[in-house]
């Protein structure tokens, strides 16, 4: 399994930024605070969520593949089950 680290969180008007690194390629990825509660109910920490997100993508296609900048919510379009399957 890949190497994943959170290396930045940047808090802005909506959300959060994530700079997420798997083993030396760089992602930008935005969540924003209603999709979080929405997934989360408020259990988990933002970047335990997108920790988790990462996992879940990279179990169904390579990492070179991933976007390099993305809103989470649109794993959902590529993935319907994303939701339901990260959903607390």
């Amino acid at each position: 399994m890949e190497n994943i680290k959170i290396k930045k969180q940047n808090n802005t008007e909506i959300g959060w930024q994530f700079l997420v690194d798997v083993d030396g390629i760089e992602y930008e990825v935005i969540l924003e605070r209603e999709y979080w509660q929405k997934l989360t109910r408020n259990d988990i920490e933002p970047s335990v969520l997108i920790y988790k997100s990462f996992e879940f993508l990279l179990k169904r296609e390579p990492k070179e593949s991933i976007l390099r900048k993305f809103n989470l919510k649109d794993i959902s379009y590529y993935f319907p089950e994303y939701q339901q399957a990260i959903s607390i």
